[in-house]
């Protein structure tokens, strides 16, 4: 009797954690990003893993995050190392003639796009084994520069095939990772296959293409555009099919990601403890639409922003007498200011969207797989035993590199 309530026991997975805590993180971040000239991010991405990892319980314990920020900067420097080959050679290639150069970076971008797949197989297995749960720690076994060939090679059939043959591709890297993922000494396992991406991959392909092939054809059959110079920019009827492909795409796509997550994740188990997740498609649209009118709030307040500052050179330059063009453009004669002017534009600028993406889109997907997840039979994982921690660092540094880490 006893035997059978434990087996059927179900535990919860709960986060606790705020928006307003992770966006007092990442404003002291980028804060601090320009003063230590980058190298903060790496105390940044700590934190926020902490933030990430403590406020994930599961059944009524939360994971725990080891890593530190040295190990992320030393793991960076051994990837500078690492691509200082590649710097030479697009150093020489930049001297050559334009043939040989088109087939050298067409060479280079192959093997990043490899190296990719590597730095992104090592980054999680570094997450992985910097993680606890229960005192006990995660690993990620395999060989990373097999998962990279595999990619690979799936790419270039993706390529091939016009995208045709992903759901082939997602579920032999789903089963890849999962099935090399260990909790101390026992093994993941996932039964997943490509059927649970087939369905929802061709309706959400073929329902966009459908809809902005679409459009296209309708906007060139009804000549809804005007000609400014040699330039054709769309009529209102075209701006509204623009914007209703928009929305078909991010509701597919939130349609599909939230199917296929379910029902992949749905499928993992660790020994006799299994994964259940539900994910709401309308939730995750939710996150998209919150983050569109984020995106235009931002628009707005960086407009308003440049407007001030405008004002404020139209002053400088009317100090002295009548302001005219001539006196304003020369304010920007020195090449020392614009150069300035321009790097502070694009901090703000990606400084603003990377942390909008972050405590809209990050945060609303880790708390939405978290809130939706629960873990069946979770007091057989009792027995597990600890296993000792992977101290290699480069995966991780590659992965910041390629800027294909996540959280």
């Amino acid at each position: 009797m006893n035997d059978t309530a434990s087996a059927a026991r179900v535990g919860r997975v709960e986060f606790t954690g705020s928006r307003h805590e992770l966006f007092g993180i990442v404003i002291r971040g980028y804060a601090l990003m320009l003063p230590t000239i980058g190298l903060y991010r790496f105390w940044q991405a700590t934190w926020k893993r902490r933030f990430y990892w403590q406020n994930t319980v599961i059944d009524g314990d939360p994971l725990e995050y080891t890593g530190t920020p040295t190990q992320l900067l030393l793991g960076f420097f051994f990837a500078l190392a690492f691509f200082l080959p590649i710097y030479v050679a697009l150093f020489v290639l930049a001297m050559q003639e334009s043939t040989l150069v088109v087939l050298g970076y067409l060479g280079i971008g192959l093997i990043v796009w490899f190296l990719m797949g590597y730095a992104t197989y090592r980054a999680r297995d570094f997450r992985l084994s910097r993680t606890l749960w229960r005192g006990i720690r995660f690993d990620l076994r395999g060989n990373a520069w097999a998962y990279a060939l595999r990619r690979f090679l799936w790419s270039i059939l993706m390529v091939a095939t016009l995208g045709l043959v992903y759901p082939w591709m997602a579920s032999s890297l789903w089963k890849y990772r999962w099935r090399n993922t260990w909790f101390g000494d026992r093994k993941f396992d996932i039964a997943g296959n490509w059927r649970a991406f087939a369905a929802p991959y061709y309706a959400t392909y073929l329902l966009n293409l459908l809809t902005i092939g679409g459009a296209l054809i309708w906007a060139v059959s009804t000549h809804d555009f005007v000609l400014v110079g040699a330039l054709p920019v769309p009529g209102a009827l075209s701006w509204l099919a623009a914007i209703g492909c928009v929305v078909v795409f991010a509701l597919s796509l939130a349609w599909y990601r939230t199917r296929t997550a379910s029902r992949m994740l749905s499928t993992v188990s660790c020994g006799e403890a299994a994964l259940t997740v539900r994910l709401g498609t309308g939730a995750l649209f939710g996150q998209f639409v919150a983050y569109v009118f984020g995106v235009l709030g931002v628009l707005l307040l960086l407009g308003l922003t440049a407007a001030l500052v405008l004002g404020g050179i139209y002053a400088m330059a009317s100090a002295g007498g009548k302001a005219d063009a001539a006196s304003i453009v020369s304010m920007f004669q020195s090449g020392t200011l614009n150069v300035a002017l321009l790097i502070v534009a694009y901090l703000v600028v990606l400084g603003a969207f990377g942390m909008l993406a972050e405590v809209v889109l990050s945060f609303g997907w880790w708390r939405l797989l978290a809130r939706g997840a629960s873990l069946s039979n979770p007091d057989s994982l009792r027995s597990v035993r600890a296993t000792a921690e992977d101290r290699a660092l480069i995966g991780q540094g590659l992965a910041d590199a390629l800027n294909v880490g996540a959280y």
